[in-house]
């Protein structure tokens, strides 16, 4: 009985006789040791302890990148200096110095402010004393009117520049009863002539005045005579003459 043919059966396990009754040749020496290889039993392998000896792993090894070859510059460049000229190094001050120019500009400032105060002191005291001389100048002028106005009569100029008794003494006058007095008065020199004015204080709105006087007729014969003065009127007015 054949054996069926079919892909299960393969030559290499039964090899077919050839036709002839001819035996079939020998397999070779190899062929023999790589069937007996396949019998034997597995190779052991030996393992670290600690490790699983099932089996072996491969692990890939990252490949490293390639090292790059950065190539030196073969240019050279010359490297020149900067160009500076010759630097002025300013001397050194000592300190002691320093000190002195500081008490210098310390001891001007201080004089400096003493000036200023000095010069507006002054000011002060010069307007104040101006102001003073100014009133006794106006009361000067008035005493030298008054003097000026009995010599010639001028009986609406003695009115307008006295007050008080003084005042009404010659609104009382009638103009042509003063004018014949001032005649007789005139022709005996028998009025009174202000020499000097010598001393004039002023007080507030109050002023008096002493001078020297003597009668037309002797000048040789002198006194001292008082004018009391009020400013009135914007004006400074003799209230009363002894």
């Amino acid at each position: 009985m054949s054996n069926p043919s079919g892909p299960d059966h393969g030559d290499a396990t039964e090899p077919v006789a050839p036709e002839g009754g001819e035996q079939p040749p020998q397999e070779t020496g190899e062929a023999t040791e790589s069937i007996g290889a396949a019998d034997s039993p597995p190779e052991r392998r030996y393992t670290a302890p600690g490790f699983d000896a099932g089996s072996t792993q491969i692990i890939d090894r990252t490949p490293e990148p390639q090292t790059e070859i950065i190539a030196a510059p073969t240019e050279v460049f010359a490297v020149s200096a900067p160009r500076t000229g010759p630097q002025a190094i300013p001397p050194r001050v000592p300190a002691t110095r320093r000190r002195s120019w500081a008490l210098v500009i310390a001891v001007i400032a201080v004089i400096a402010a003493v000036a200023a105060v000095a010069i507006l002191i002054t000011i002060l005291l010069t307007r104040h004393k101006s102001t003073t001389v100014s009133q006794e100048d106006l009361v000067r002028s008035t005493i030298q009117s008054f003097d000026t106005a009995v010599q010639n009569g001028d009986l609406a100029t003695l009115r307008g520049i006295t007050c008080g008794q003084t005042r009404d003494s010659y609104v009382n006058y009638d103009d042509q009863a003063w004018s014949q007095t001032h005649a007789r008065v005139a022709a005996a020199r028998q009025y009174p002539v202000v020499a000097s004015v010598d001393e004039v204080v002023v007080n507030g709105d109050h002023a008096e005045a002493n001078v020297t006087s003597f009668m037309a007729f002797d000048p040789s014969t002198r006194s001292t005579r008082s004018f009391d003065l009020q400013f009135r009127d914007n004006q400074w007015k003799i209230c009363q003459a002894t």
